[in-house]
């Protein structure tokens, strides 16, 4: 005699295979009515069980484990889709992107998770974008909305503020990605920095700042696996080079282990990378690859001098244009002098010769700021 199979929820006997919840037997029509799947794991749930919401149903583990709700609206938010608020007390709280960008609407320094998308000035493929850290005057949004009316003052969104837990008593400075030829031709950076300085700011002198430049890695091939021979060069030749690099960076070894360690010498530029990826050094790294479509250089200490700004940039060019054009052997090979000797912008070889890193032939130098 055929066993038959009874729906839990309306009794009726049901007709080939059950819909499971659990341990529960439903009809196809009941299933319909009192079910939903879970949106990331695909597991059938109650929806009066639904950790989520309508537009996205969760069952309750992938909701602990993966989503959050906004704390203003309520609207769940993956956890890599959250932007982060800060309240009086400093606690962080998560909130959807709309509700985000309403509440930081009317700030000048926006929180440290603050992330806008990316505006990209200028002509490609190699894109810089600069983190500038300035301490000393105040977390005040009278100074940054000054500073950004200038660095805006083309009518384009060129530079934004942002907190920096690090900083004493400063902020951030933020640019949009943009070309070499953008930051010095159209980024008023003179005006920016002068006008810092007046504020009362320093960067250099202050000890807690940093200049961190991030590169598109797209930049460096069209493949990941291009793009990874590209950057392994990048960290074989800041290794081989640390000690002239250190003195470029104005940073004492101190400061570096704490915020831009090294990774160690290899004698190859894979071996370099791979122990990169595999050694969970995090973001304080001379040369971070935790963020997907950047690497982020921090080996160098802040300024508000304009040329020192502008020479760090044209020295990440030409270490971006040997590790691109150069073999893995070529680069192995070539010595920092030949390096030098092949710097052809006239505000990177001053300073070059004022750090006494140009083929032995020094010059004065003004002081930083």
């Amino acid at each position: 005699m055929t066993e038959h199979t009874t729906c839990c929820h309306c009794g009726q006997i049901i007709s080939g295979t059950p819909v499971m919840v659990g341990n529960d037997s439903l009809c196809e029509c009941c299933a319909e009515e009192e079910t939903t799947l879970c949106s990331r794991c695909g597991e059938r749930i109650y929806r009066h069980d639904n950790a989520g919401d309508e537009e996205t149903p969760l069952c309750q583990h992938c909701y602990e484990n993966h989503y959050y709700r906004c704390d203003r609206c309520g609207r769940i938010i993956y956890d890599g889709d959250a932007y982060y608020a800060s309240d009086d007390e400093d606690q962080n709280y998560p909130l959807c992107h709309a509700c985000y960008s309403s509440r930081n609407r009317d700030r000048a320094i926006q929180d440290y998770y603050y992330k806008p998308e990316p505006l990209f000035r200028g002509d490609g493929p190699r894109y810089f974008g600069v983190e500038l850290e300035i301490d000393g005057a105040g977390e005040d949004n009278s100074s940054a909305r000054e500073v950004m009316e200038i660095a805006n003052s083309n009518g384009l969104e060129n530079l934004y503020c942002k907190h920096d837990g690090p900083l004493d008593d400063g902020f951030e400075m933020v640019t949009h990605p943009m070309t070499l030829d953008y930051h010095r031709k159209e980024m008023p950076w003179k005006k920016i920095l002068h006008c810092a300085v007046d504020m009362g700011y320093t960067s250099h002198q202050a000890g807690t700042c940093g200049l961190h430049v991030h590169v598109n890695r797209d930049a460096f091939g069209d493949t990941e696996r291009a793009q990874d021979a590209v950057i392994a060069r990048i960290l074989f030749f800041f290794e081989k080079n640390w000690e002239e690099l250190l003195k470029f960076s104005r940073r004492t070894q101190r400061q570096l282990d704490h915020w831009a360690a090294r990774y160690g010498y290899k004698d190859h530029p894979k071996e370099l990378l791979d122990h990169a990826k595999k050694g969970h050094a995090g973001r304080y790294t001379s040369v971070n690859l935790t963020n997907a479509d950047t690497i982020e250089f921090r080996i160098f200490r802040g300024t508000l001098k304009y040329n020192t700004l502008i020479v760090t940039l044209q020295l990440l060019d030409r270490i971006c244009d040997v590790a691109l054009f150069l073999s893995d052997d070529e680069i192995k090979a070539m010595s920092w002098t030949t390096f030098v000797s092949g710097c052809t912008a006239p505000e990177l070889v001053q300073y070059l010769k004022e750090r006494r890193l140009y083929v032995n032939d020094p010059v004065e130098s003004e002081g930083e700021v």
